[in-house]
């Protein structure tokens, strides 16, 4: 039998995700062909239900410059509120042509980011609660020792947001605006602008998950 001195083990030293995040995690966007099958930011297909939608915006440091080595991901229920996963068991029908997971990186020269997905439905809370239209994304970048999460509501739901548990839980009502994806229709498009803040006056709500 092992004579342990468990006193003596010390936790591993954390690493950030720099410098090169795309490298690792996206390595198309660099022109390296690794993975057979590509991590992108297409969620839809031509017969995926719901309304079609663009996501997109920037990640700004402390400083207010964008973030251009900065990888982001979402998870998010199909139109009819429903997670395309067994772990879901609403016991309602998903929608078979819907992903609802995707990964993307910034653009290397004007640090947007975006993704063409839908408008999910809404989707059970705790307690019999009723979580408002939104969608889970997290961020990966130099600097970051632990993915940052946190979630993209949408303005024109704001009666649903307004009885979000989560939302709600947000004690300064006016951070909860760091949190809501403003709508806007370009050519024909609906698009939703959600820009993300690490640090400063406007600084993102990030959620412990």
């Amino acid at each position: 039998m092992n004579n342990w001195n468990f006193q003596e083990l010390h936790e591993t030293p954390s690493q950030t995700g720099g410098p090169y995040v795309h490298i690792g995690l996206l390595p198309k966007q660099a022109n390296i062909e690794v993975f057979e099958n590509n991590f992108n930011n297409q969620l839809v297909q031509e017969k995926t239900l719901g309304e079609r939608i663009r996501l997109e915006g920037q990640v700004f440091d402390g400083l207010g410059l964008p973030l251009r080595d900065v990888l982001i991901e979402i998870w998010q229920a199909d139109a009819n509120g429903v997670y395309p996963s067994a772990a879901d068991i609403q016991g309602k029908a998903v929608d078979p042509n819907f992903f609802g997971w995707g990964r993307t990186g910034a653009d290397f020269e004007t640090g947007f980011w975006s993704f063409n997905t839908i408008k999910p439905g809404a989707v059970p809370g705790r307690k019999g609660t009723t979580q408002a239209p939104h969608i889970a994304l997290i961020i990966f970048a130099r600097g970051i020792n632990i993915g940052l999460n946190t979630r993209v509501y949408f303005e024109d739901e704001a009666e649903a947001n307004a009885q979000d548990p989560v939302l709600k839980g947000i004690e300064w009502a006016p951070r909860r605006q760091t949190l809501i994806a403003k709508r806007e229709e370009r050519d024909g498009e609906v698009v939703y602008r959600f820009d993300i803040r690490i640090q400063g006056e406007d600084e993102t709500v990030f959620l412990d998950i």
